[in-house]
């Protein structure tokens, strides 16, 4: 029988034909939730639907590195599963309750639906990348299946990437499939402290365009300590880790004194502070994503004169955090990327469009799908408007 959360007049269907009777019979828009830990975005007016009763790993074969798990499972769950037979999630999702404020526990179904990729993406790519098939619940309330098991299965792939990173706009996740990865044997983290942003910038290129297969790659013009600190990560087998240190560190020896980091608990904390945006948990302010030409982001941080910054993705991801109720886009003009707005108040939410303007033809087409799969308009309207 589907659930009612009274509290919060939540909708919490127990199954996935009790989801897709909710929705049937909707009387008016509905704010899509997973675990409520990614709140960003307009404001959405409308009754709250969560996933979270859809939970439990259906199909989990290690042989086949593949993973097949409803939507409301708490990610912690994911990752413990996968942990015991020393596997991963390959894209790294970002814990965003720290940098939002927001509680509960962040499930598979969000991080799939906001396409949630990680430090680890400069190297194995993004969320979408890594899931084979899905199950979800258009705004008509039918049930949708696309994809597939295996990489091999190609039926409906287009519709599988097209879900990672709607935000439940066109249709609410019931079930995913995904490839997985074994945990790397090791790891070493390459830190080079004090240089500016643009040296810094030279020197995340000079890494990422060498053999030695960087994982990640990050600058932080404020460290944990104050200073500035440039991080270089390789993982893999114990021996090839030992060589691709020894070789990166002769190409970044030009750029500074290099200190290396292997213990694992030191270095699996400096990637989730990467990762989660640890730097600007404690600080006011609104924070912004930008997704831009990595050589141009000491430009663009410059020009924006903000009050925090952190590079990832080798500069390809730029964060900052600016005044309170800044129009960041107005603020830089044209560049080569686009801007989110992923903090702020609801004022500014409502007054700033939290994801990027998209041109009059891209805008079109996106209506245009939105009206196939979304007819009536009730699937978390406005939320990327």
């Amino acid at each position: 029988m589907q659930r009612e959360v009274t509290a919060s007049k939540a909708l919490c269907p127990a199954s996935e034909a009790e989801l897709a009777e909710a929705i049937a019979s909707a009387e008016g828009p509905l704010r899509i939730l997973g675990g409520g830990t990614r709140a960003y975005g307009r404001p959405v007016e409308g009754r709250p639907l969560t996933t979270a009763a859809l939970t439990g790993i259906t199909l989990y074969e290690p042989g086949a590195l593949t993973l097949v798990v409803r939507a409301g499972t708490p990610l912690a769950d994911v990752e413990a599963a996968l942990a015991e037979h020393g596997q991963r999630l390959p894209f790294e999702p970002m814990d965003m309750r720290g940098l939002l404020g927001t509680e509960g526990a962040p499930t598979i179904g969000g991080v799939a639906a906001a396409n949630v990729s990680g430090p680890r993406r400069v190297q194995v790519g993004a969320c979408r990348d890594y899931m084979l098939g899905v199950r979800l619940i258009d705004g008509r309330g039918e049930i949708i299946k696309s994809g597939g098991r295996v990489m091999k299965n190609v039926t409906g792939y287009d519709l599988v990437k097209l879900m990672a990173g709607s935000h439940g706009t066109l249709g609410v996740l019931t079930e995913i499939s995904f490839k997985v990865l074994p945990e790397p044997e090791a790891r070493a983290v390459l830190l080079v402290e004090g240089l500016d942003d643009a040296t810094a910038q030279r020197a995340m290129t000079a890494a990422l365009n060498s053999p030695f297969e960087v994982s990640g790659a990050a600058h932080a013009p404020r460290g944990v300590d104050g200073a500035p600190v440039t991080m270089i990560r390789i993982e893999g087998f114990a021996g090839s880790v030992r060589y691709r240190t020894e070789r990166l560190k002769e190409i970044l020896s030009r750029f500074g004194e290099v200190a290396v980091e292997t213990d694992p608990e030191r270095t699996a904390a400096g990637w989730r502070w990467v990762r989660d945006v640890e730097a600007f948990h404690d600080r006011p302010g609104d924070v912004w994503r930008l997704s831009l030409k990595p050589s141009e982001a000491p430009e663009v941080a410059a020009r924006a004169e903000p009050e925090g910054a952190l590079y990832d993705w080798g500069g390809g991801r730029l964060w900052l955090l600016m005044p309170e109720g800044t129009d960041l886009r107005a603020r830089l003009g044209p560049f080569s990327g686009h801007a989110t707005l992923i903090r702020a108040s609801e004022p500014t939410r409502r007054a700033i469009a939290s994801f990027p303007p998209q041109p009059a033809p891209v805008a079109a087409l996106e209506a245009g799908i939105r009206r196939q799969f979304d007819p009536r308009g009730i699937l978390n309207p406005g939320l990327m408007g």
